[in-house]
């Protein structure tokens, strides 16, 4: 099916965000928490290293202070999935203080996992300049002060294909100015996909608002965009990602 199957055309209203017809994003979480029963290791992972290494709530209104030292600039990923990405951008921008969001079990598992040593779960140093968020991603965007966040990244997003399925996309026109809100001026948020029914839905979204200036996507990754299994595999299955840089007006 396609998006236009979805919704009637988008405009924007004068706050910047789009009008698209379809149904408000709802303030709940869908998919899967917690996929395969965890392994005792995935479980001392999420026991004794996630909490050492998750965002302190309590800091939110100014974030530099919920690392280790204070970063150069803070980004934010949302929905990291296996941690590839995540893991690359800490390490390529070691100055970076880097918030990785998931709320999946698995995958925030498959993150700390590449992080601690086996039966060193508890005491093993963790990074200075690397977070975790394992709530809804939207819960901290509010919360964020107005302006703090320098980029964001959306790497290959679940696509929610079906059109009844429309609100739960995190490319939506309620989470719009919700993001723009926390990022600052000419911040970058990148976003990718492979999916044909959600890159239409991207370009018919963002096409509708003015918060942010847009310009036609890649077909290539660019340089500076790690790789991810979920490009990988869509590579291999013949699908065409899309990576779109976003810039903040």
């Amino acid at each position: 099916m396609t998006v236009s199957e979805t919704k009637t055309p988008a405009s924007a209203d004068e706050a910047g965000t789009p009008t698209v017809s379809v149904k408000a994003s709802p303030d709940r979480l869908y998919g899967r928490q917690r996929g395969h029963p965890l392994r005792p290791r995935q479980q001392r992972l999420l026991d004794e290293t996630l909490p050492r290494l998750r965002l302190d709530q309590s800091l939110l209104d100014d974030p530099a202070r919920a690392f280790g030292r204070v970063p150069a600039e803070i980004w934010l990923e949302v929905g990291f999935g296996g941690g590839e990405h995540s893991l690359a951008q800490h390490e390529a921008h070691p100055d970076i203080g880097y918030i990785a969001s998931e709320v999946f079990e698995n995958g925030l598992c498959s993150l700390l996992s590449r992080l601690v040593p086996d039966d060193q779960e508890a005491t093993a140093p963790v990074p200075d300049l690397l977070r975790i968020w394992d709530e809804d991603a939207r819960i901290l965007l509010r919360a964020l002060p107005e302006r703090s966040l320098d980029r964001m990244f959306l790497m290959f997003p679940d696509p929610w294909p079906k059109a009844r399925h429309a609100k739960r996309r995190f490319v939506h026109p309620a989470n719009i100015a919700l993001v723009a809100r926390a990022l600052k001026q000419g911040a970058i948020w990148r976003v990718a996909s492979d999916d044909p029914t959600y890159q239409a839905w991207v370009e018919e979204v963002m096409g509708a608002q003015d918060l942010f200036d847009i310009a036609p996507p890649a077909t290539t990754r660019p340089e500076g965009w790690p790789p991810t299994r979920y490009e990988a595999k869509a590579l291999k299955a013949g699908r065409q990602p899309l990576y779109w840089t976003f810039i903040r007006r």
